[in-house]
């Protein structure tokens, strides 16, 4: 159904394909498989579980869709082509009461994130979807040959808006073939004040992120989003788990950034896994910070994350956790999914375990029940 949908909506729109939606999720089928699961998700969260339980679904969904100008109308396209695309499928099975019951899901599920991304795009002062500004990129610097970090300040010499650890930008880059992409890098600061920077690591096969790492240089100017994100480190004393793999160490540093200038005696245990010491990117600015930060420590471990959860072991088995800590998870699905049972086996509450994901609807991958035994940007 989500493929017949897909292939209606881009027939009438081809621009939705070429300029907005990620091509390659549409090519891995993961984007047609993330639709069908937010909608089924949110019908499942209305009827069993309580309404807060939604929130925090609907508020990644918002802040996703705010970084790349998503508008209230187009809502109503994706639901003309859905319920369409719906009746194509299924034909006499879509009995009136059925359609009128599911118009209904739809139909709240849309409401709702139009007011969350109307109040998204209020709250950093621009006209409803448009997120977009200019940038410059000031600096590069390479880790190997497969991650660049690009520094970004505004085009005017004034200070970028300010962000909080957790959040990202969209870019929006122009391909060879003269197809528009969006995607998402979380946000560290640059090297000095009001600048911002993202590290971004090619991906085999991907299109945006070796285009990005192979043509973007000192002078090169950039089409970028405000910050947006729910995923935010909470504030207070409370311990911190930071456990990353791969290029979620950029979302450990933003914090990690974060902490040294407003609460450096906050104790944090880091972990991140990684491939190789020449995988592992930003650990010279990781291991600078952890020096100025008198409560934290930092473990490194190299292997493949990829394994834990086929091994069945969790990559926190021997952290030494501090009580009553609150844990943030970064990487791909399957490592989180690994740490998060690996917490809840010992005695981590889930609502202290947050986790960030940016593959369309990769969060409820994460969210599968814990089996105790036991985002990437292209």
């Amino acid at each position: 159904m989500s493929e017949r949908f897909y292939e209606r909506l881009f027939a009438a729109a081809p621009h939705l394909c070429t300029d907005l939606f990620n091509r390659t999720n549409q090519r891995n089928r993961e984007q047609q498989k993330a639709l069908a699961s937010s909608i089924a998700a949110f019908a499942k969260l209305l009827v069993t579980e309580k309404p807060e339980d939604i929130d925090p679904i609907m508020a990644r969904i918002a802040n996703k869709h705010a970084s790349i100008g998503i508008q209230a109308g187009h809502y109503e396209m994706i639901r003309f082509h859905l319920f369409a695309a719906i009746g194509e499928v299924l034909g006499p099975a879509v009995t009136p009461e059925v359609a009128a019951a599911w118009h209904q899901v739809y139909t709240l599920m849309a409401g709702s994130l139009i007011a969350q991304e109307a109040a998204l795009y209020n709250s950093v002062g621009v006209p409803h979807g448009h997120v977009w500004r200019l940038v410059v990129v000031s600096e590069v610097e390479y880790d190997g040959a497969r991650v660049a970090t690009f520094v970004l300040r505004s085009l005017d010499g004034r200070p970028l808006p300010d962000f909080l650890p957790g959040q990202y930008i969209s870019i929006c880059v122009r391909l060879p073939d003269g197809t528009r992409q969006i995607r998402q890098y979380t946000l560290v600061r640059g090297r000095a004040s009001g600048e911002w920077a993202v590290t971004i690591k090619r991906v085999p096969g991907g299109l945006v992120s070796p285009f990005l790492v192979d043509a973007v240089r000192t002078g090169t100017e950039l089409i970028v989003s405000h910050p947006f994100g729910s995923l935010l480190v909470e504030g207070g004393n409370t311990p911190l788990a930071l456990i990353s793999a791969g290029i979620g160490i950029t979302s450990t540093l933003t914090v990690l950034q974060n902490l040294a200038e407003t609460n450096p005696l906050r104790r944090v245990v880091a972990l991140h896994v990684d491939h190789s010491p020449y995988d592992h990117a930003r650990r010279t600015d990781i291991a600078e910070l952890v020096s100025r930060l008198p409560n934290s420590r930092m473990q490194v471990r190299y292997n493949d994350f990829e394994e834990f959860h086929v091994i069945g072991r969790s990559p926190v088995d021997d952290l030494d956790l501090p009580a009553g800590a609150t844990a943030y998870v970064y990487g791909p699905v399957a490592f989180m999914r690994a740490v998060r049972d690996g917490l809840v086996g010992r005695g981590i509450p889930l609502e202290s375990i947050h986790y960030e994901a940016f593959a369309p609807g990769s969060w409820l991958g994460v969210d599968r029940p814990a089996q105790v035994a036991s985002t990437r940007h292209d």
